[in-house]
């Protein structure tokens, strides 16, 4: 629930403060036809560059971002037979799916888990936990890179920045519609925009941000099942479910960032209404699903 919180309260703090400097530029003029009624194809614009922006922009730094949060240490030229083993890996996985090989990198932490980022499939960045490379046998850390490589594949991460541009862009649309009704209906503001509209508009800006996670959340869930087919065409089925049940076994603390959550192997657990914000289903329903494929 803290991470629900803290990421509620930075897009609120993004949007508050996009709000006042657009205001003091005048640009919310556009929000406003002649002091009497929406400009309604001017704010969908608006709303657009500013809901897939913020998204775009965080596709486009993500791999930096991931070596800046995690520590990762991008392996240039392998020191060892288990760096020489996870490059071999990953550029023979890469080479059956048919993208480039992305680069391969460790980061210390105690938790076994993996991810992958990137702006595009053929400009990725795998990651592996040294938690992993302690914990997991070979057949296993072989199938979470190939449940990583299959996320690349399937272009995942540009998908998911496209749903949460699209589902921001709804929530600053809708957002200041109601505002604005809410201005001008109950409180008859007759020009311009008085204080109900900013509060409305903030207030609306939280429940739709809520039920806007929670759509992206649900679509980060049934990538994860994707990802796990896909792992388990490369590696082998039983591969696959042996690497779910080593993460089932383990349980441990997730230490990835927020920023980086979804993409991991491993998703933090949550039950009842925390669990409709969880970027990963439960590990024994990916489990289940995997056994029930012929």
């Amino acid at each position: 629930m803290k991470r629900i919180i803290l990421f509620l309260a930075t897009n609120l703090a993004i949007i508050v403060v996009l709000s006042i400097t657009l205001r003091l530029l005048g640009f919310e003029r556009i929000l406003d036809e002649q002091g009497t009624g929406l400009d309604i194809n001017s704010l969908l614009l608006f709303a657009s560059v500013f809901g897939f922006g913020g998204s775009l922009m965080s596709l486009m730094m993500s791999k930096w971002t991931a070596k800046r949060f995690t520590g990762a240490q991008v392996i240039e030229i392998p020191r060892n037979a288990q760096e020489h083993w996870l490059v071999t890996t990953v550029q023979r996985q890469a080479k059956i799916v048919g993208i480039n090989m992305p680069e391969v990198a460790i980061y210390n932490a105690p938790d076994i888990n993996a991810f992958a980022t990137g702006m595009s499939k053929n400009d990725a960045l795998v990651a592996v936990s040294t938690g992993l490379l302690n914990s997991m046998n070979q057949d296993e850390a072989e199938a979470v890179l190939a449940h990583e490589i299959s996320h690349v594949a399937n272009g995942d991460m540009v998908t998911l920045a496209l749903i949460q541009g699209v589902v921001n862009t709804f929530v600053i649309f809708l957002s200041r519609v109601i505002g604005h009704t809410i201005d001008r209906v109950v409180f008859k503001t007759e020009e311009g925009h008085g204080p109900a509209f900013w509060i409305t508009t903030i207030v609306a800006e939280i429940v739709l941000g809520v039920l806007a996670t929670i759509i992206v959340m649900w679509f980060s869930r049934q990538r994860e099942f994707r990802a796990d087919a896909g792992g388990a065409s490369l590696a082998g089925k039983n591969k696959m479910i042996s690497a779910l049940r080593r993460l089932q076994l383990s349980r441990q603390e997730v230490h990835l960032p927020d920023q980086l959550a979804a993409f991991g192997i491993s998703g933090k657990i949550g039950s009842g209404l925390a669990s409709l914000f969880m970027s990963h289903p439960p590990l024994e329903e990916r489990i289940a699903a995997l056994e029930a494929q012929r």
